[in-house]
């Protein structure tokens, strides 16, 4: 399946290429920020009808271009409001881009939230038909890998629990065994890695290395530098939106280092 999100205007990079399961083309978002408090809805509606609401642009990602190749693992770092999380947002089609085009060939798993999908009344057995079914698999297939992800969560005796006894921890086990209890064509995490036990880290990392020999494109969002060095074959560096550097993990990550050590000098 091939996906394309596009919006106008889009300057479309010439050398596009088709052939890489995620590429990014110009991508910008804009968000429109109000530039003083409302204390209230009524007086948002107020404001926004007599049209004395005023704004500022704010540029979460500025022409962004990035091509990710089957199999490969793309570490994005960046300080937080860099943009690493709208530019994921906008790969799973949570936010539609202000210009510029993304395409998408195959699957996709975002893991990009704790409780992202989840309904908190359901149990985990219940979530995880319910975010199977969100992510297009059929009933029966999940009945086939279901004692997997039950294993692999290591979640069993909680399973029929509701989630809303769940700690953070648990909530990220469920998260990563649902989105991974089929392998995607490309799969996305944002800072999922950062929670839980290390025995679990690990587990998902050997997952991750699983999905990379089999050819899944990997998005890693993370601030666990040495996870990024250790798994990641390139590495993308957001500033304020922008592309700063990408290109070998460890060239960026030198680069990035050192302008953080100049910045706080």
């Amino acid at each position: 399946m091939t996906t394309t999100v596009e919006s106008k205007p889009a300057t479309l990079a010439p050398s596009i290429s088709l052939e890489a399961p995620l590429e990014l083309a110009d991508v910008s978002v804009r968000f429109d920020i109000p530039t003083e408090r409302i204390l209230s809805f009524k007086e948002y509606v107020l404001r926004r009808l007599t049209s004395k609401i005023e704004r500022r642009e704010l540029w979460a990602l500025k022409e962004v271009d990035v091509k990710v190749n089957s199999g490969e693992v793309l570490g994005v770092i960046g300080r937080n409001g860099a943009g690493k999380s709208t530019l994921l947002k906008v790969v799973s089609r949570v936010l539609q881009p202000t210009s510029g085009r993304v395409v998408i060939k195959g699957d996709l798993a975002p893991l990009l939230e704790l409780g992202a999908g989840f309904h908190f009344d359901l149990t985990g057995r219940e979530n995880v038909y319910l975010n199977a079914a969100l992510l297009g698999h059929r009933r029966k297939d999940v009945d086939d890998r279901l004692n997997l992800a039950i294993e692999f969560s290591g979640l069993r005796e909680f399973f029929d629990v509701p989630i809303r006894n769940y700690s953070s921890g648990m909530l990220a086990r469920l998260g990563f065994a649902v989105a991974t209890m089929f392998r995607p064509d490309i799969l996305l995490i944002d800072e999922i890695l950062a929670v839980g036990d290390a025995a679990f880290q690990d587990k998902c990392l050997n997952r991750i290395e699983e999905f990379r020999s089999s050819g899944t494109t990997i998005l890693l969002v993370s601030h666990q530098y040495h996870e990024i060095a250790q798994h990641c074959d390139r590495a993308l560096w957001l500033d304020q939106g922008r592309v700063a550097a990408i290109g070998k993990t460890q060239e960026v990550l030198d680069r990035y280092f050192e302008a953080l050590s100049i910045g706080q000098t």
